[in-house]
This record gives C-alpha cells, sequence and structure tokens, in this order.
C-alpha cells in the first residue's frame, strides 16, 4: 500500500488493525505506533468494534481498540473508528482514552444521539453511499442533523455502493454521487458541501 503512496503527492494512507481481523496472536503495538509515526500516514486505524459480526471476541476487540486510541493520542494523529452495534462500548473507549486525538466516526449508521456524543467529543460523521439506500430513513434523519463543520463523505468502496450503482463493485469515484445526494437532502448545492468537507479533512487529517 505505502509503495502505491508513494507514487501520488496527493493520496495518503493510514495505518491499524480492524475488529474484525484475526488478532489471535495478540496485537503488535510497537509496529502500529512505527506506523503511525510515519509521515505518509495521517490517521490511525480503521480500529474500533464490531459486535453484530463478531460478539465472541469483544473483550479482545476493546483492548485492542484502547491501543490504538492510546497511540493516536501519543502520535497526534485521528483515528478512524468502526463501530457496529456497539454504541455504549464506542464511545465509553472514545470518552476514556481518545484525548487530543479526535477522529471520524467512518461509515456511519447509528443514531443521532450517539453521532450527537462523538460530535461533543470532537469527532467528525462521515457518510457513506447507505445514505442512498430506499431504507435508510432514520440515517437520513440523522445527516440532516450533523453540523456541516463536522460532517464528511466516502464511499467505503469496494461495498455499499451508491444508487444508482448499487449491486455493482463500489469505487472512490462514486463519492460524487453520495455527495450530490447529501447536498439535495440538507437543501444546499454540492459545491458548498465539497467546499465544507473539503476543509473538515484538512481539519481533521493535517490539523490545519
Amino acid at each position: 500500500m505505502m509503495d502505491i503512496v508513494d507514487q501520488h503527492d496527493d493520496v495518503y494512507a493510514s495505518a491499524g488493525f480492524h475488529p474484525l481481523e484475526d488478532m489471535s496472536q495478540g496485537l503488535d503495538a510497537a509496529a502500529l505506533k512505527q506506523w503511525a509515526l510515519d509521515d505518509r500516514i495521517v490517521a490511525v486505524g480503521e480500529t474500533g468494534l464490531d459486535y453484530f459480526y463478531a460478539q465472541e471476541s469483544a473483550e479482545s476487540q476493546r483492548e485492542h481498540f484502547i491501543t490504538h486510541l492510546k497511540i493516536a493520542a501519543e502520535v497526534n494523529k485521528p483515528v478512524i473508528i468502526h463501530s457496529r452495534e456497539a454504541r455504549d462500548d464506542t464511545l465509553a473507549a472514545i470518552a476514556q482514552h481518545a484525548g487530543s486525538a479526535a477522529g471520524v466516526l467512518h461509515c456511519f449508521t447509528d443514531t443521532w444521539p450517539m453521532a450527537k456524543q462523538a460530535i461533543e467529543e470532537g469527532f467528525y460523521i462521515s457518510i457513506s453511499g447507505i445514505v442512498t439506500f430506499r431504507n435508510a430513513s432514520e440515517l437520513r434523519d440523522v445527516v440532516k442533523k450533523i453540523p456541516l463543520d463536522r460532517l464528511m463523505v466516502e464511499t467505503d468502496s469496494p461495498y455499499l455502493a451508491p444508487v444508482p450503482h448499487r449491486g455493482k463493485a463500489n469505487q472512490p469515484a462514486y463519492v460524487r454521487e453520495v455527495a450530490e445526494y447529501i447536498a439535495e437532502l440538507r437543501g444546499i448545492s454540492l459545491e458548498q458541501l465539497a467546499e465544507a468537507t473539503t476543509d473538515n479533512f484538512q481539519r481533521l487529517f493535517f490539523r490545519s
């Protein structure tokens, strides 16, 4: 991945262990911190908790998540968080261990109270193509409430392609369709949304 990043001036990476990875041998915190210190790495993660697919490993997931949060705080880089069916534990870990690291709840599909508490802890909320799905009415209500200076847009490719591409392989280029949908949902122009989310990206990942 870093070989690819090195070929482009405007492509960056994050370093972390996803909660669904096989961590039976434990987490190499020293290696993670070494990667996190690299200038080409702009965030720690994707990390977090997934009780939907792996409730049986909840305890070890929490340990690894906290390790990521602590390393992010040590190196002063944001953390990218995955949270599924783990609202309370995710928020508790953020409140206790994120420190000044802050970060983003990526591919957010949870409730407004969760988003609101994360925002109060200094986090951003990132919305994927799921917001375009017919059954995502509750998420659309959340998206309308997120302050514009705390909103991000993503694709989560190669999964979750937005309408009208649903059922096909997702790709980063489809972020435009997600942004267009969110802009219309919020009653603002695509240009206004693009400017705000770009500013948010720069502010979070480059501390500008």
